[in-house]
């Protein structure tokens, strides 16, 4: 996710910049693909890993949930020579997708397209005023469904675990006595509430809804979920030798992540205080020195590649383990479903 989760994208003289994929070479080294590999680019978004794939001869296929997405890639599937598969559908599905002899490769960019954020109808960006929506794939529950009927206390744990904000109690209840007169129909009206509740004070870096708007978003597409069970997914399509590369953009997801791959590594858990814990097969073997920052000089240039981080790991060929979401530690949040609910 992007630095300025809430807001809008980074602007420059010539206007606003538009997705440019993050870390590339460090990605494209991590995948070190060769000519006829099969990959899988989970987050297709503007194309821009897949585009370095298929310039290193990989056949690819590519999955975004996002409607739009899908199609503003069709150029680039016609350009491909049948290389490029593109396909609807959640990341968290990409076994789904993967051919009967397995995976060679699988990235995935965990981040808000700066093309989303730019459209105002999405309701992802405050600043660009528009339906409080926020829904990746275009259906289902809403940020405005969340907003207008989750209990006071589901709120207060949306937004202080999702968007790490301080004054999330303050914030509940002020939607609460707001929405009781008049519901939240648009991205400006909700943070207009925040910041009357929350003002901006002159050493703040961000507005004061952006935490919200970042945790609504998460919430509404249900983004640590699906990013844990990609996690998943990608240990049983892979092959033997097969790279797993993933870049994040916000702590939540790094820290998911990070206790995937130590608890895919085989080492032996425990401490003084309690027994070690059986050693397991190791699932996937480090790639790289640990995790990847930008250069300065990337960040510079890309504002959205100053919060990136990579990891990556390679496959086994030890049998895959269950799917136990327990491993990240995840809080119970509202129900969706409910939410949803006339």
């Amino acid at each position: 996710m992007a630095a300025n989760l809430g807001g809008g994208v980074p602007e420059t003289e010539g206007g606003p910049v538009r997705h440019i994929p993050v870390l590339l070479p460090e990605v494209m080294s991590a995948l070190d693909l060769a000519p006829g590999q099969i990959a899988l680019d989970g987050t297709f978004g503007a194309g821009g890993y897949t585009s370095a794939m298929l310039d290193a001869g990989a056949q690819v296929i590519a999955l975004d949930r996002d409607p739009t997405a899908i199609a503003g890639g069709r150029e680039l599937v016609a350009a491909s020579g049948g290389r490029l598969t593109l396909i609807q559908s959640q990341f968290s599905r990409l076994a789904d997708h993967a051919p009967a002899g397995g995976l060679d490769a699988v990235v995935l960019d965990i981040g808000v397209s700066s093309m989303q954020i730019d459209e105002a109808e999405r309701g992802f960006s405050f600043q660009r005023n528009g339906p409080l929506d926020m829904r990746m794939s275009a259906e289902g529950v809403s940020a405005a469904d969340v907003v207008n009927r989750a209990k006071v206390g589901d709120l207060i744990r949306i937004f202080g675990f999702l968007g790490e904000e301080k004054q999330a109690g303050r914030i509940a209840r002020a939607i609460e006595k707001r929405r009781s007169s008049e519901p939240f129909t648009t991205t400006r009206d909700l943070a207009n509430l925040i910041e009357s509740v929350n003002p901006r004070k002159a050493k703040d870096k961000i507005h004061p809804a952006t935490r919200v708007f970042q945790a609504l978003r998460i919430f509404v597409n249900d983004e640590l979920g699906e990013l844990a069970q990609a996690l998943f997914a990608a240990e049983r399509a892979l092959k033997p030798g097969g790279r797993l590369v993933v870049v994040t953009f916000h702590s939540l997801e790094d820290r998911i992540v990070k206790k995937y791959f130590s608890d895919r590594s085989g080492k032996a858990a425990g401490s003084r205080h309690m027994p070690v814990v059986v050693e397991k097969p190791a699932i996937f073997e480090p790639v790289g020195k640990g995790v990847v920052s930008a250069t300065e000089e990337e960040a510079e240039l890309n504002p959205r590649a100053r919060s990136a981080k990579l990891r990556a790991g390679r496959r086994t060929d030890a049998p895959g383990r269950a799917a136990d979401m327990g491993i990240f530690d995840l809080p119970d949040l509202a129900s969706l479903a409910k939410m949803g609910a006339a």
